[in-house]
């Protein structure tokens, strides 16, 4: 069984990040970058599943060529062999853009199973894998927590207010992955030297047939500035009589912070 699962490459969740000289971009120099955290849930799932009903693990990115390294995390996971889809403008395209590079990745590799995180940190807006299976024409299931395969098709839980939403379809398809689905596993020593040899496809946009001008000017989302928030405040202490406290805090959260 052929399992194809998209990665994104993202600043370390942990990593304290600033914003570049020109206002609308990271400043990279010293941020630790890693596959995003969902991500991880869908590499998990597909090792999961190669190792139950054998096949290959196929991971794909596309990004500059700085995520080289970030695949490379994803083999020494255990991942067979990875696609680098290697451009600079990834970095401000919008989830449509992403979505048809990656579609054109998935109809070359016509895998039976495509696995991603229900989102990539950063500007993904949860939108990608959505697109991405309307491209591709597939059945999806969104940010699910438990996945059954049968004989050609699939069974996805996606917890919902209350409740657990259970959905059915037929394979190929497309499972965006939520936390909890699994326990992502650390790479070991033996599959970061293993990770050394894979093998790692890059792939322009011309050579999938992708127009680069759509990606970098076809978005229909811009990036105008970024600022990192304000910081906070500090706290307030408000000693005395409970009672006469507890009227003052009422007070202050209806007045002030405008909370209730």
């Amino acid at each position: 069984m052929k399992l194809l699962v998209a990665i994104k490459h993202v600043p370390d969740t942990e990593a304290r990040v600033r914003v570049a000289a020109d206002g609308v971009s990271l400043e990279e120099n010293g941020v630790k970058f890693v596959i995003s955290p969902y991500d991880e849930f869908a590499l998990e799932e597909a090792l999961r599943i190669r190792e139950a009903r054998g096949g290959e693990v196929v991971l794909v990115c596309a990004g500059p060529e700085g995520a080289a390294s970030t695949l490379r995390q994803g083999l020494a996971m255990g991942a067979d062999r990875a696609v680098h889809v290697c451009d600079d403008g990834f970095d401000r395209a919008d989830a449509l853009a992403r979505a048809r590079v990656l579609a054109a990745v998935a109809r070359a590799e016509s895998p039976e199973l495509i696995l991603a995180g229900k989102y990539g940190v950063g500007s993904d807006e949860n939108q990608t894998g959505p697109m991405l299976a309307e491209l591709l024409d597939l059945p999806h299931a969104a940010a699910v927590s438990k996945l059954e395969l049968g004989e050609g098709r699939f069974t996805a839980h996606h917890e919902i207010e209350g409740a657990v939403a259970v959905m059915e379809g037929s394979l190929p398809a497309l499972i965006t992955c939520e936390k909890g689905l699994n326990e992502p596993r650390y790479a070991s020593l033996k599959g970061i030297m293993a990770a050394k040899k894979k093998t790692i496809e890059v792939r322009s946009l011309a050579e999938l047939g992708v127009d680069p001008a759509e990606l970098r000017e076809g978005s229909r989302v811009v990036w105008e500035s970024m600022e990192l928030p304000p910081a906070r405040s500090a706290g307030r202490v408000l000693d005395g009589d409970p009672a006469r406290a507890a009227r003052e805090l009422a007070r202050l959260l209806r007045e002030e912070a405008r909370v209730i």
